[in-house]
């Protein structure tokens, strides 16, 4: 059975970067994308902590872009055949919300940093997720609009309870 959440987190990650794009040229673009590739790291394995979660939502399917793409005002379709939109098919509405609370609150994102220890992803050394923890002036230029609290509101809003109760200390991370 796969257990590999890849393909969520990257979905996950363009979505959020397609949503609150970069602020700047190329350099920004990418310092962007390892920011919300980060978020959505650390909120994909609080929400799918073990290999018999990742495997669940692996062969059902996160549930796609439909309510995010609503709540942002988004337009998936815009003409574009959908077959050009698959991997929308694979966001994960949870994981996103998540990855938004982490952005614009350091201080959750170092608590779901620590609690990655009590699930089976192991989170490698602390610099894994500098960039999520401790941004530099120009992570946080590049992505200004990824990491406004007011602009992420309604997507971190949806499921910040959830993400509250799964770090609750003493809180089992199986899902």
């Amino acid at each position: 059975m796969p257990t590999d959440l890849s393909p969520l987190i990257s979905a996950t990650a363009r979505w959020l970067t397609g949503a609150y794009p970069a602020c700047g040229g190329a350099f920004a673009a990418a310092l962007c994308e390892v920011q919300a590739r980060q978020a959505v790291t650390v909120a994909a394995w609080l929400r799918y902590p073990t290999e018999i979660d990742a495997a669940l939502v692996t062969m059902a399917g996160p549930g796609g872009t439909d309510r995010l793409d609503w709540i942002t005002g988004a337009d998936a379709a815009g003409g574009v055949p959908a077959d050009a939109w698959a991997w929308r098919t694979w966001v994960d509405e949870v994981v996103a919300s998540w990855a938004a609370a982490l952005l614009t609150d350091s201080g959750l994102a170092a608590l779901a940093v620590d609690a990655l220890a009590e699930g089976e992803h192991a989170p490698g050394p602390p610099t894994a997720f500098r960039r999520l923890l401790a941004p530099d002036d120009g992570d946080r230029r590049a992505a200004a609009l990824l990491r406004h609290p007011d602009l992420l509101a309604p997507v971190a809003g949806l499921h910040h309870d959830q993400l509250l109760a799964r770090l609750r200390p003493g809180r089992t991370l199986a899902a």
